[in-house]
């Protein structure tokens, strides 16, 4: 099995960082990465910043003046690694989350905000690996099976983790 280097930083102060979430965010990096068969050792990079900075990123990078939920930043063209370290580790690329957004979005969908951050790092490592859901509708049902389907691989599935009302 490959090595995964996975760093997560907390970049902002709105929302405190629940316990247990960066062990979420490796298993969702690692279970795409094997659902994928990826064969090489990989290095990620996940943030959390505010809403005011992934809107400002939003607005460099994609020329869309809204915040939004997260960003990726590939390092890969066309799937295939463009850099490979020393150590034989591809640097796949940055996850920026906002979890301002997430935790909005758990609550309009009636979900965990664990399930957010799952579903938002899985789709996320697909835009890493070179999948791209606004090329059409097609790729963009391709891309939700495949989040679908390794989300249900880690148990939290959109079947298992709504919220129940007491």
């Amino acid at each position: 099995m490959s090595k995964l280097k996975v760093y997560v930083k907390n970049d902002q102060t709105e929302v405190k960082v629940p316990v247990g979430i960066r062990l979420l965010i490796r298993r969702c990096c690692q279970a795409v990465l094997t659902t994928e068969g990826f064969e090489h050792n990989a290095e990620v990079s996940v943030s959390f910043i505010s809403n005011k900075e992934i809107r400002n990123l939003n607005k460099v990078y994609r020329n869309k003046d809204k915040e939004t939920d997260v960003l990726s930043f590939p390092l890969m063209t066309d799937g295939k690694p463009e850099e490979i370290d020393e150590n034989d580790f591809v640097m796949l690329g940055d996850v920026v989350i906002s979890l301002e957004t997430a935790v909005k979005q758990a609550a309009m969908y009636g979900h965990s905000l664990e399930r957010e951050v799952g579903f938002l790092t899985v789709h996320s490592m697909l835009h890493l690996l070179g999948y791209d859901h606004e090329k059409s509708p097609l790729e963009e049902r391709i891309m939700r099976e495949k989040e679908e389907a390794v989300l249900e691989k880690l148990g939290i599935s959109r079947d298992s983790t709504f919220v129940n009302e007491g």
